[in-house]
């Protein structure tokens, strides 16, 4: 009897780790995680809310790097991000970078437009053309507001006549 439960706590356990060694693989294999490195740039930003370590960066919507660290510049105090992206992508010196949403509600990432220049950056160099992030609260209370002002304005308006 110990002998029968032995062999099934085996097919069992071999089982699982099938099973996690598969979902490793599938996991790395969608995050797109390779040896092959890549080549580091810095973006400096007014605002990177929502932006983090290990975003997606994208060109058209393709995903050719990943945000590596985010810092506060000192000197300027403007956020700053280290972003590695893949040895095959050669950006000019005039592409330009934003922060951008999937969606109404969707995760953040850094959208890349590449220029039109000859010249390619090159590892370490700044892209110079950056676009913070928009707050969809502030746009919000904003709009909340100014609707509310233009009531109130009528009002009175009605009011002196």
């Amino acid at each position: 009897m110990h002998k029968a439960n032995n062999y099934f706590e085996v097919i069992v356990g071999t089982f699982v780790l099938g099973c996690a060694a598969f979902f490793l693989f599938s996991s790395l294999k969608s995050a797109k995680v390779s040896g092959l490195g890549g080549y580091h740039l810095i973006a400096k930003f007014e605002n990177i809310d929502g932006l983090a370590s290990g975003s997606d960066v994208k060109i058209s919507g393709v995903k050719i790097g990943t945000v590596e660290n985010q810092f506060l510049d000192e000197k300027d105090f403007r956020a700053t991000l280290k972003i590695t992206i893949d040895p095959n992508v050669k950006l000019p010196t005039d592409s330009s970078a934003k922060v951008s949403s999937e969606g109404l509600l969707g995760s953040k990432y850094l959208s890349i437009t590449p220029g039109g220049d000859e010249e390619v950056l090159k590892e370490g160099e700044e892209i110079q053309f950056t676009q913070s992030s928009v707050n969809f609260e502030d746009l919000l209370g904003k709009f909340i507001f100014s609707s509310g002002d233009k009531t109130n304005n009528k009002k009175v308006e009605a009011n002196e006549k």
